[in-house]
């Protein structure tokens, strides 16, 4: 006779997974193979998921790491973190017929900085080094225009004088957390400092730190499901285990998870970065099912309901 399965009761973080700036750049690289065939050409990771990317290869795109990689004949898309502006001069240079994947929220820092430059402040960017966004971000502007700041004792050590014409800026996908205490560094430093209308993080980062900071005490461990080079993926394992759940691990996929670490877990917290499609959140409850009884429960700290369009030549 069979032993009957431990009860499970899973948890699902609410909002999770996809936002509209990640939906809106898979859209277009598939539009564009769609509308041009294949092979579509990609700058970088689309987003940061090889799920993502692996299914994208299958359809027609072609994943490199420059544009001197892209024949003159067929059309790049820029990930949806941004780029340089070197990289759509050089497009234009040789005649590429390129999209813009970035997303629209990234944009907008784009815009910031570019105004502050242009009137005269240096920018102080919150975010960490080497990740795309920070790169594109930086390269918007005249090199020594951007001092990039990852911690609250970088901004002890900026060379800055309080007279001095200063701005800050954040790469969109930082925990609440840590943006928070850096930038009230920067203002007690420089009371002077102008920042954003409206701050930088996107509204999908925001939400999806909110779900996991609710359900975080409720649960034993929680599993955010998410690619290691995926920085909003990242800070949720960091939010889990700040706010009340230190066993939280971050899983690319179901078949990556060490199921050792969850034996005698009675309560799973599950979520998803903004890169991971839902069909691995549905992947890994599967497999819960077949090693659990399993019980489903969802919290859900708010409605998402943004939606950003693709560009008009892919629309028709």
């Amino acid at each position: 006779m069979t032993a009957p399965l431990p009860p499970l009761t899973i948890i699902l973080a609410s909002p999770r997974g996809f936002c509209a700036g990640v939906d809106r750049a898979i859209q277009i690289v598939e539009r564009a193979i769609e509308k041009h065939g294949s092979p579509v050409y990609v700058r970088h990771e689309i987003v940061h998921n090889r799920f993502v990317v692996e299914n994208l290869e299958a359809k027609g795109a072609i994943f490199v790491k420059e544009l001197d990689e892209v024949p003159d004949d067929r059309p790049v898309v820029f990930s949806a973190h941004g780029v340089p502006k070197a990289v759509p001069n050089a497009a234009k240079a040789r005649s590429l017929y390129y999209l813009d994947a970035t997303c629209p929220l990234v944009s907008k820092v784009h815009r910031e900085v570019e105004h502050h430059q242009e009137s005269g402040r240096t920018v102080i960017l919150i975010g960490h080094a080497g990740h795309p966004e920070v790169i594109g971000t930086m390269g918007q502007v005249p090199e020594g225009s951007v001092v990039l700041v990852e911690t609250v004792d970088d901004v002890n050590n900026l060379p800055f004088s309080k007279d001095n014409a200063l701005a800050h800026a954040t790469q969109t996908t930082l925990s609440v957390d840590e943006v928070k205490d850096i930038i009230q560094a920067l203002k007690d430093r420089y009371p002077n400092i102008q920042g954003p209308k409206k701050e930088d993080l996107c509204y999908a980062t925001t939400n999806r730190q909110l779900a996991v900071k609710t359900l975080a005490d409720k649960v034993d461990r929680m599993i955010v499901i998410g690619a290691p080079n995926s920085s909003n993926s990242v800070r949720l394992v960091e939010t889990a285990k700040l706010h009340g759940c230190p066993e939280a691990r971050l899983y690319p996929r179901a078949s990556e998870i060490d199921w050792s670490w969850l034996e005698g877990t009675k309560r799973l917290g599950i979520s998803a970065g903004a890169s991971a499609p839902e069909v691995l959140v549905d992947e890994l409850i599967e497999a819960c099912r077949g090693r659990f009884t399993v019980t489903l429960e969802e919290i859900r700290v708010v409605e998402e309901n943004i939606h950003f369009n693709i560009p008009k030549s892919l629309a028709s």
